[in-house]
């Protein structure tokens, strides 16, 4: 097969950034994905419906001319989010779901969750007025290995999450380990994932070769092969039939901020984000399971209907830029250099 029509996709995690960054980046995602769910980890946080909306006024803003594009935002959750606030989310249609980040775990994570016991309230208010809580799911205890943060935090907290509210709608995100993927299937209907392009190409063998690769550096961070063999599995199998989605977690950072002492974590996709998928989706076979991940499932899980346009990749090898702009800045996207089999 050289050429390949699905429906436009969807990408259900996302990062865009703000302002001249935001910019820089957004056409990459709006010439691929008809809609994208925009997370919240901004300076400062998006902690209330009033800046949701006004960050998609900015992001509808800075789209290219004649797009289509359309934002769908999140709020983070805090220690300070309240039921009331769940019962706005849930009138407002342009907000999709609240964010939950253990605090520290990741980019601009410090002001997220440390008890989820304590936010039982607020879990109740999303249950009740169909609010879904997205999940960065890693363990934040300092005793745990780096590598097993996801699997802990599954096993742990996650595991008592879905005990105690059963009716609550959850998106585990950017899985990593055949833990995850066990546990997703094992739940119910209201449990889903998302899973990242590259760690369906990437296994942490990538972080290292040739030596430090800070631009193969994510959190959750690469894992062993055997893990990655999961994720190909679940998102590629005729067994998926819904559970599993397309979401990037495409999350750009300049050169200075990932070459630093303490880089930043997070791989940029979004330039070759669907084509990278089915890379992905060939090499398995499964090609033609590819639009059923990438447009159908994401949307029947949220309760949203199917894009109505369509998008055409062809085989066309090219080559990815060695840098792209960043507002004032460069990054280095996912495959510098290298080539890519597909093209939009």
């Amino acid at each position: 097969m050289d050429r390949l029509t699905i429906t436009q996709p969807d990408d259900w995690h996302l990062h865009l950034r703000d302002g001249d960054r935001l910019i820089s980046v957004i056409a990459d995602t709006a010439a691929r994905f008809g809609r994208a769910v925009v997370m919240p980890n901004l300076k400062p946080p998006v902690v209330s419906v009033a800046m949701a909306l006004a960050y998609r006024e900015r992001i509808l803003a800075a789209r290219p001319a004649g797009s289509g594009f359309d934002p769908l935002m999140t709020l983070y959750l805090t220690a300070d989010t309240t039921p009331a606030q769940i019962q706005q989310v849930a009138a407002t249609p342009e907000i999709i779901g609240v964010k939950l980040y253990p605090a520290g775990a990741t980019t601009n994570s410090e002001a997220g969750v440390t008890s989820l016991d304590a936010l039982a309230p607020v879990f109740e208010a999303m249950a009740e007025h169909a609010v879904p809580l997205l999940i960065h799911g890693e363990s934040i205890d300092p005793a745990d290995d780096v590598f097993d943060r996801e699997a802990r935090f599954v096993d742990g907290a996650l595991t008592r999450l879905r005990a105690r509210h059963g009716a609550l709608k959850i998106v585990l995100e950017h899985i990593t380990t055949a833990d995850a993927v066990a546990w997703v299937n094992e739940t119910g209907p209201l449990t889903a994932a998302t899973i990242t392009a590259h760690h369906l190409l990437l296994n942490r063998n990538a972080i290292f070769n040739g030596g430090l690769r800070p631009h193969h550096y994510c959190l959750p961070v690469l894992k062993r092969e055997r893990h990655r063999e999961a994720l190909v599995q679940a998102a590629t199998s005729a067994a998926n039939t819904g559970k599993f989605f397309l979401g990037t977690d495409s999350a750009p950072h300049s050169i200075a901020a990932k070459h630093s002492a303490c880089g930043c974590a997070g791989i940029y996709t979004a330039h070759a984000a669907i084509e990278l998928y089915a890379e992905v989706f060939e090499d398995a076979g499964a090609l033609d399971r590819l639009e059923a991940f990438a447009s159908f499932h994401g949307p029947a899980f949220y309760g949203l209907p199917r894009n109505r346009a369509t998008l055409t990749l062809v085989r066309e090898p090219w080559t990815v830029p060695d840098t792209l702009s960043f507002g004032d800045e460069l990054l280095v996207p996912l495959r510098a250099g290298e080539r890519v089999r597909w093209r939009v």
